[in-house]
């Protein structure tokens, strides 16, 4: 029996937030499972189906049934608990991310959905991922070590954390802007200098 597009797609939705709650990368999935990241990537994208022995592999990974995995998941019984995401402001010097000095204030979320792991909400100051990214936008933060090499991160630079496409080269991080009229920068992978977590999505407040 062929599995209807539908049913690709469900499956496809429901791999795409296991991997974020438990900060999962297609990297490191395809890895661990020795499978192809294209074929992973047809996946999440619901082009193709998983073979029953790709599916059991995957049920495994995650520590969930059949059902989790191919369902259509019932909104009735999503957990309705409510999390507070803590705004970061300037990041003080020597201290951890997520330290009352940095908090200014917090967002109220539904827990359903959102990745496994620290989270945090990141202000944007200035124009450099627009129009990606408007100035004064609350960004999403999966606090995480990596990124995916294109993807939008916040990184932290002397002490003042920054948002920006990240790709890493020969030992180095190249921070690239969406706006053309900002130029790249680039950095060493040392102490100073590190990737604080990958953005999730992005809240505009309204003029």
């Amino acid at each position: 029996m062929v599995e209807q597009p539908s049913g690709r797609k469900i499956l496809g939705a429901n791999l795409k937030v296991l991997m974020e709650k438990h900060g999962v990368t297609r990297n490191k999935l395809s890895a661990d499972l020795n499978v192809k990241y294209t074929t992973l990537t047809d996946w999440i994208k619901g082009r193709t189906y998983p073979r029953i022995d790709s599916i059991e592999k995957l049920t495994k990974y995650f520590g969930i049934s059949k059902g989790d995995l191919v369902e259509n998941q019932d909104p009735r019984e999503v957990n309705k608990g409510i999390v507070a995401i803590p705004i970061i402001g300037t990041i003080a010097g020597g201290s951890p991310i997520l330290t009352s000095e940095n908090i200014q204030g917090n967002i109220y979320e539904v827990k359903f959905g959102l990745p496994t792991g620290p989270l945090f909400y990141l202000r944007v100051k200035g124009k450099s991922m627009e129009p990606t990214i408007k100035d004064g936008s609350l960004v999403l933060i999966h606090q995480q070590p990596e990124v995916e090499n294109g993807e939008v991160a916040a990184v932290l630079i002397d002490n003042e954390a920054t948002l920006k496409r990240v790709h890493r080269s020969d030992g180095k991080y190249i921070l690239t802007p969406d706006n053309p009229g900002f130029k790249p920068i680039i950095l060493t992978t040392d102490t100073n200098n590190q990737i604080l977590g990958k953005a999730i999505r992005v809240i505009n407040e309204l003029q």
